[in-house]
C-alpha cells in the first residue's frame, strides 16, 4: 500500500509517476565531486525531469603512479512524460 501525503488544497501531494533509470559515469581530473557534478549536468541537457542520483561506484585511474582521472558511476532516475 503506498501512502500518499495531502497538500493545502486537499490535493495529493505525490501522484503516481514511471520512471526510467540508467546508469552514466562522470570523470574529472579535480575530485568524485566534480565527476558527478559533470555527470549530472550533461545528462540533464539530453534527459528532462532528472529526479535522483545515486553514486553507486567510485574508482581512480592511475598514471605514473599517482592518481590522474577521478570515475563515478551513477545510477540517475527521471520521470517518464505522460
Amino acid at each position: 500500500m503506498a501512502l500518499r501525503g495531502v497538500n493545502r488544497n486537499g490535493g495529493s501531494a505525490m501522484s503516481d509517476s514511471v520512471y526510467k533509470v540508467i546508469e552514466i559515469v562522470g570523470t574529472s581530473a579535480e575530485s568524485w565531486e566534480a565527476a558527478t557534478h559533470a555527470a549530472v549536468e550533461t545528462a540533464s541537457k539530453t534527459l528532462r525531469d532528472l529526479r535522483v542520483a545515486e553514486v553507486i561506484k567510485q574508482d581512480v585511474t592511475v598514471e605514473d603512479g599517482k592518481v590522474s582521472r577521478f570515475r563515478v558511476r551513477l545510477s540517475i532516475s527521471f520521470k517518464y512524460e505522460s
